[in-house]
Protein backbone atom coordinates (compact mmCIF):
# COMPACT_ATOMS: atom_id res chain seq x y z
CA UNK A 1 0.00 0.00 0.00
CA UNK A 2 1.33 3.44 -0.95
CA UNK A 3 2.80 5.58 1.81
CA UNK A 4 1.61 9.15 2.20
CA UNK A 5 4.18 11.93 1.91
CA UNK A 6 5.08 14.29 4.80
CA UNK A 7 2.82 17.34 5.19
CA UNK A 8 5.71 19.75 4.82
CA UNK A 9 5.55 23.46 5.56
CA UNK A 10 4.60 26.35 3.26
CA UNK A 11 7.54 28.21 1.75
CA UNK A 12 5.26 31.03 0.60
CA UNK A 13 1.88 32.32 1.74
CA UNK A 14 -0.20 35.45 1.92
CA UNK A 15 -3.56 37.15 1.65
CA UNK A 16 -5.00 38.02 -1.76
CA UNK A 17 -7.70 40.73 -1.95
CA UNK A 18 -10.39 39.50 -4.35
CA UNK A 19 -12.98 42.26 -4.13
CA UNK A 20 -16.29 42.71 -2.33
CA UNK A 21 -14.33 43.23 0.89
CA UNK A 22 -12.94 39.67 0.75
CA UNK A 23 -9.36 38.46 0.96
CA UNK A 24 -8.38 34.80 0.57
CA UNK A 25 -5.56 33.12 2.43
CA UNK A 26 -3.21 31.06 0.26
CA UNK A 27 -0.03 29.02 0.73
CA UNK A 28 2.42 27.09 -1.43
CA UNK A 29 4.43 24.00 -0.46
CA UNK A 30 6.70 21.49 -2.15
CA UNK A 31 9.08 22.17 -5.03
CA UNK A 32 9.03 25.76 -6.41
CA UNK A 33 10.03 24.31 -9.80
CA UNK A 34 7.67 21.35 -9.67
CA UNK A 35 4.36 20.63 -11.40
CA UNK A 36 1.89 23.28 -10.20
CA UNK A 37 -1.20 21.76 -8.56
CA UNK A 38 -4.04 23.64 -6.91
CA UNK A 39 -5.85 21.71 -4.17
CA UNK A 40 -9.53 22.57 -3.68
CA UNK A 41 -11.03 21.76 -0.31
CA UNK A 42 -14.51 20.50 0.33
CA UNK A 43 -17.45 21.63 2.36
CA UNK A 44 -17.97 24.13 0.94
CA UNK A 45 -16.47 25.99 3.86
CA UNK A 46 -14.16 23.33 5.31
CA UNK A 47 -10.96 25.30 4.69
CA UNK A 48 -7.61 24.01 3.49
CA UNK A 49 -6.05 21.05 5.26
CA UNK A 50 -2.36 20.27 5.55
CA UNK A 51 -3.23 16.56 5.36
CA UNK A 52 -4.29 16.98 1.71
CA UNK A 53 -0.68 17.78 0.83
CA UNK A 54 0.34 14.27 1.80
CA UNK A 55 -0.93 12.86 -1.50
CA UNK A 56 1.62 14.89 -3.48
CA UNK A 57 5.33 14.13 -3.81
CA UNK A 58 6.86 17.39 -2.51
CA UNK A 59 9.90 16.90 -4.73
CA UNK A 60 7.70 16.76 -7.83
CA UNK A 61 4.79 19.13 -7.13
CA UNK A 62 4.38 22.82 -6.39
CA UNK A 63 1.31 22.48 -4.14
CA UNK A 64 -1.03 25.48 -4.01
CA UNK A 65 -3.80 25.67 -1.42
CA UNK A 66 -6.22 28.40 -0.40
CA UNK A 67 -9.13 28.93 1.95
CA UNK A 68 -12.24 29.64 -0.07
CA UNK A 69 -14.25 32.74 0.81
CA UNK A 70 -15.59 32.93 4.34
CA UNK A 71 -13.59 30.08 5.88
CA UNK A 72 -10.19 29.13 7.24
CA UNK A 73 -7.98 32.21 7.44
CA UNK A 74 -9.79 34.07 4.68
CA UNK A 75 -11.66 37.22 5.67
CA UNK A 76 -14.34 38.10 6.54
CA UNK A 77 -15.14 34.84 8.32
CA UNK A 78 -18.60 33.35 8.03
CA UNK A 79 -18.72 32.57 11.75
CA UNK A 80 -19.44 36.27 12.15
CA UNK A 81 -23.20 36.80 11.65
CA UNK A 82 -22.39 40.13 9.99
CA UNK A 83 -20.39 38.39 7.26
CA UNK A 84 -22.42 38.91 4.07
CA UNK A 85 -22.39 35.78 1.91
CA UNK A 86 -23.98 37.34 -1.16
CA UNK A 87 -20.53 37.72 -2.76
CA UNK A 88 -19.69 34.08 -2.00
CA UNK A 89 -20.83 32.00 -4.99
CA UNK A 90 -19.33 29.47 -7.38
CA UNK A 91 -18.70 32.26 -9.87
CA UNK A 92 -16.75 34.22 -7.25
CA UNK A 93 -14.64 31.19 -6.31
CA UNK A 94 -13.73 30.51 -9.94
CA UNK A 95 -12.66 34.15 -10.31
CA UNK A 96 -10.61 33.83 -7.10
CA UNK A 97 -8.80 30.82 -8.56
CA UNK A 98 -7.89 32.78 -11.65
CA UNK A 99 -6.71 35.73 -9.57
CA UNK A 100 -4.51 33.40 -7.51
CA UNK A 101 -3.10 31.68 -10.60
CA UNK A 102 -2.12 35.07 -12.03
CA UNK A 103 -0.71 36.19 -8.67
CA UNK A 104 1.57 33.13 -8.59
CA UNK A 105 2.63 33.55 -12.22
CA UNK A 106 1.32 30.17 -13.36
CA UNK A 107 0.34 29.48 -16.95
CA UNK A 108 -1.42 26.18 -16.18
CA UNK A 109 -1.89 23.94 -13.19
CA UNK A 110 -3.20 20.53 -12.27
CA UNK A 111 -6.57 21.00 -10.59
CA UNK A 112 -7.37 18.62 -7.70
CA UNK A 113 -10.62 18.69 -5.75
CA UNK A 114 -12.29 16.61 -3.06
CA UNK A 115 -16.06 16.45 -2.46
CA UNK A 116 -17.44 19.99 -3.00
CA UNK A 117 -13.94 20.76 -4.29
CA UNK A 118 -14.58 18.36 -7.18
CA UNK A 119 -17.68 20.37 -8.16
CA UNK A 120 -15.62 23.57 -8.07
CA UNK A 121 -12.80 21.87 -10.02
CA UNK A 122 -15.23 20.75 -12.73
CA UNK A 123 -16.84 24.19 -12.99
CA UNK A 124 -13.41 25.85 -13.22
CA UNK A 125 -12.09 23.36 -15.79
CA UNK A 126 -15.14 23.76 -18.01
CA UNK A 127 -14.82 27.54 -17.90
CA UNK A 128 -11.02 27.69 -18.23
CA UNK A 129 -9.92 24.44 -19.94
CA UNK A 130 -6.82 26.13 -21.38
CA UNK A 131 -5.53 26.63 -17.83
CA UNK A 132 -5.91 23.00 -16.75
CA UNK A 133 -2.88 20.75 -17.04
CA UNK A 134 -4.79 17.77 -15.65
CA UNK A 135 -7.88 17.20 -13.50
CA UNK A 136 -8.16 14.90 -10.47
CA UNK A 137 -11.47 14.51 -8.63
CA UNK A 138 -11.82 12.65 -5.32
CA UNK A 139 -15.23 11.76 -3.88
CA UNK A 140 -16.89 13.16 -6.98
CA UNK A 141 -19.85 15.52 -6.67
CA UNK A 142 -21.61 17.83 -9.10
CA UNK A 143 -23.97 19.43 -6.53
CA UNK A 144 -27.06 18.42 -8.46
CA UNK A 145 -30.46 18.57 -6.79
CA UNK A 146 -30.59 14.77 -6.67
CA UNK A 147 -27.27 14.67 -4.81
CA UNK A 148 -28.41 17.26 -2.26
CA UNK A 149 -31.71 15.41 -1.77
CA UNK A 150 -29.80 12.15 -1.26
CA UNK A 151 -27.59 13.58 1.48
CA UNK A 152 -30.31 15.45 3.34
CA UNK A 153 -33.24 13.03 2.94
CA UNK A 154 -32.84 9.91 0.84
CA UNK A 155 -30.00 8.38 2.88
CA UNK A 156 -32.16 8.66 6.02
CA UNK A 157 -33.23 4.96 6.16
CA UNK A 158 -29.62 3.96 6.84
CA UNK A 159 -29.43 6.11 9.98
CA UNK A 160 -32.94 6.34 11.45
CA UNK A 161 -32.01 7.60 14.93
CA UNK A 162 -29.67 10.31 13.65
CA UNK A 163 -32.17 11.27 10.95
CA UNK A 164 -34.91 11.75 13.53
CA UNK A 165 -32.64 14.09 15.50
CA UNK A 166 -31.71 16.06 12.36
CA UNK A 167 -35.31 16.31 11.20
CA UNK A 168 -36.48 17.37 14.67
CA UNK A 169 -33.94 20.18 14.65
CA UNK A 170 -36.08 21.95 12.04
CA UNK A 171 -39.27 23.82 12.94
CA UNK A 172 -42.22 21.43 13.31
CA UNK A 173 -44.01 22.79 10.26
CA UNK A 174 -40.94 22.32 8.02
CA UNK A 175 -39.80 18.82 8.93
CA UNK A 176 -41.38 17.20 5.89
CA UNK A 177 -40.17 19.86 3.47
CA UNK A 178 -36.81 21.18 2.30
CA UNK A 179 -34.54 20.72 5.31
CA UNK A 180 -31.64 22.50 3.64
CA UNK A 181 -33.83 25.60 3.32
CA UNK A 182 -35.05 25.18 6.90
CA UNK A 183 -31.52 25.03 8.31
CA UNK A 184 -30.43 27.90 6.04
CA UNK A 185 -33.08 30.03 7.74
CA UNK A 186 -32.19 28.80 11.24
CA UNK A 187 -28.55 29.74 10.66
CA UNK A 188 -29.69 33.28 9.84
CA UNK A 189 -31.82 33.60 12.98
CA UNK A 190 -31.30 36.63 15.20
CA UNK A 191 -30.86 34.42 18.28
CA UNK A 192 -27.26 33.13 18.68
CA UNK A 193 -28.51 30.07 20.57
CA UNK A 194 -30.75 29.10 17.63
CA UNK A 195 -27.86 29.51 15.19
CA UNK A 196 -25.45 27.50 17.33
CA UNK A 197 -27.88 24.62 17.81
CA UNK A 198 -28.60 24.53 14.06
CA UNK A 199 -24.87 24.39 13.25
CA UNK A 200 -24.36 21.53 15.69
CA UNK A 201 -27.42 19.61 14.48
CA UNK A 202 -26.30 20.05 10.87
CA UNK A 203 -22.83 18.66 11.50
CA UNK A 204 -24.09 15.84 13.73
CA UNK A 205 -26.15 14.60 10.78
CA UNK A 206 -23.34 14.97 8.24
CA UNK A 207 -20.90 13.11 10.48
CA UNK A 208 -22.79 9.82 10.17
CA UNK A 209 -22.11 9.49 6.43
CA UNK A 210 -18.55 10.82 6.13
CA UNK A 211 -16.77 7.51 6.72
CA UNK A 212 -17.40 4.00 5.45
CA UNK A 213 -17.92 3.06 9.11
CA UNK A 214 -21.13 3.91 10.93
CA UNK A 215 -19.51 6.01 13.64
CA UNK A 216 -21.12 9.41 14.09
CA UNK A 217 -18.59 11.21 16.29
CA UNK A 218 -17.82 14.72 15.07
CA UNK A 219 -14.41 15.06 13.38
CA UNK A 220 -12.02 17.12 15.46
CA UNK A 221 -12.27 20.28 13.34
CA UNK A 222 -16.06 20.16 13.53
CA UNK A 223 -15.96 20.43 17.32
CA UNK A 224 -14.82 24.05 17.11
CA UNK A 225 -17.94 26.28 17.32
CA UNK A 226 -16.52 29.00 15.04
CA UNK A 227 -15.51 26.47 12.38
CA UNK A 228 -18.88 24.73 12.70
CA UNK A 229 -20.84 27.96 12.32
CA UNK A 230 -18.90 29.17 9.29
CA UNK A 231 -19.10 25.83 7.52
CA UNK A 232 -22.80 25.34 8.24
CA UNK A 233 -23.61 28.83 6.96
CA UNK A 234 -21.56 28.35 3.79
CA UNK A 235 -22.79 24.81 3.05
CA UNK A 236 -26.45 25.73 3.42
CA UNK A 237 -25.88 28.96 1.45
CA UNK A 238 -24.48 26.97 -1.48
CA UNK A 239 -26.85 24.03 -1.35
CA UNK A 240 -29.95 26.17 -0.85
CA UNK A 241 -29.01 27.99 -4.07
CA UNK A 242 -27.95 24.88 -6.00
CA UNK A 243 -24.41 26.31 -6.10
CA UNK A 244 -25.75 28.78 -8.72
CA UNK A 245 -25.39 26.05 -11.34
CA UNK A 246 -28.10 24.94 -13.74
CA UNK A 247 -29.04 21.49 -12.49
CA UNK A 248 -26.92 18.89 -14.29
CA UNK A 249 -24.92 21.46 -16.26
CA UNK A 250 -21.52 20.04 -15.27
CA UNK A 251 -22.44 16.66 -16.72
CA UNK A 252 -23.97 18.16 -19.86
CA UNK A 253 -20.83 20.27 -20.39
CA UNK A 254 -18.38 17.42 -19.81
CA UNK A 255 -17.48 17.62 -23.50
CA UNK A 256 -15.53 20.78 -22.61
CA UNK A 257 -13.05 18.53 -20.80
CA UNK A 258 -12.00 16.84 -24.04
CA UNK A 259 -8.22 16.56 -24.19
CA UNK A 260 -7.75 17.14 -20.44
CA UNK A 261 -6.16 14.12 -18.82
CA UNK A 262 -7.74 13.19 -15.53
CA UNK A 263 -8.88 10.73 -12.91
CA UNK A 264 -11.88 10.23 -10.65
CA UNK A 265 -11.11 8.40 -7.39
CA UNK A 266 -14.22 7.24 -5.58
CA UNK A 267 -15.05 4.93 -2.69
CA UNK A 268 -17.65 2.30 -3.47
CA UNK A 269 -19.03 2.74 0.07
CA UNK A 270 -19.29 6.53 -0.24
CA UNK A 271 -22.58 7.49 1.42
CA UNK A 272 -22.15 11.24 1.00
CA UNK A 273 -21.61 11.07 -2.74
CA UNK A 274 -22.86 7.79 -4.27
CA UNK A 275 -20.66 6.25 -6.95
CA UNK A 276 -23.23 6.86 -9.70
CA UNK A 277 -22.10 10.50 -10.03
CA UNK A 278 -18.48 9.54 -10.79
CA UNK A 279 -19.65 6.74 -13.10
CA UNK A 280 -21.89 9.07 -15.09
CA UNK A 281 -19.07 11.57 -15.45
CA UNK A 282 -16.61 8.88 -16.56
CA UNK A 283 -18.95 7.96 -19.42
CA UNK A 284 -19.16 11.60 -20.56
CA UNK A 285 -15.42 12.35 -20.13
CA UNK A 286 -13.39 9.75 -22.06
CA UNK A 287 -10.06 11.27 -20.96
CA UNK A 288 -10.96 10.77 -17.29
CA UNK A 289 -10.12 7.41 -15.71
CA UNK A 290 -12.44 6.11 -12.98
CA UNK A 291 -10.72 4.47 -10.02
CA UNK A 292 -13.17 2.72 -7.67
CA UNK A 293 -11.83 1.98 -4.18
CA UNK A 294 -13.82 -1.01 -3.00
CA UNK A 295 -13.56 -0.68 0.77
CA UNK A 296 -13.63 3.11 1.22
CA UNK A 297 -16.19 5.81 1.88
CA UNK A 298 -16.12 9.56 1.34
CA UNK A 299 -13.22 10.54 3.59
CA UNK A 300 -9.79 10.72 1.98
CA UNK A 301 -8.39 9.99 5.43
CA UNK A 302 -9.24 6.30 5.02
CA UNK A 303 -6.17 4.21 4.26
CA UNK A 304 -7.44 2.65 1.05
CA UNK A 305 -8.48 6.03 -0.37
CA UNK A 306 -5.18 7.60 0.58
CA UNK A 307 -3.23 4.85 -1.12
CA UNK A 308 -5.28 5.17 -4.32
CA UNK A 309 -4.82 8.93 -4.40
CA UNK A 310 -1.04 8.74 -3.88
CA UNK A 311 -0.72 6.11 -6.60
CA UNK A 312 -2.73 8.32 -8.97
CA UNK A 313 -0.73 11.46 -8.22
CA UNK A 314 2.59 9.62 -8.59
CA UNK A 315 1.32 8.35 -11.93
CA UNK A 316 0.58 11.89 -13.09
CA UNK A 317 4.17 12.89 -12.33
CA UNK A 318 5.33 10.24 -14.79
CA UNK A 319 2.65 11.05 -17.38
CA UNK A 320 3.14 14.82 -17.29
CA UNK A 321 6.90 14.46 -17.36
CA UNK A 322 6.53 12.28 -20.44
Amino acid sequence: MATLYPEGMPYDEGMLPVGDGNAIHWQVCGNPDGIAAVVLHGGPGSGLSASARRFFDPAAYRIVQFDQRGCGRSIPHASDPDCDLRANTTRHLIADMEALRVRLGLERWLVWGHSWGSTLALAYAQQHPQRVLALVLVGVTMTRRSEIDWLYRDVAPLFPAQWEAFRNGAPADRRDGDLVAAYYDLLGDADPAVREKAALDWHSWEAVSVSSSTGDELPEKWRDPAFRMARARIVTHYFHHGAWLDDGILLRNAHRLAGIRGAMIHGRLDLQAPLTTAWELSRAWPDGRLVVVGDAGHSYGEAAMGAAIVETMDGFVRRLAG
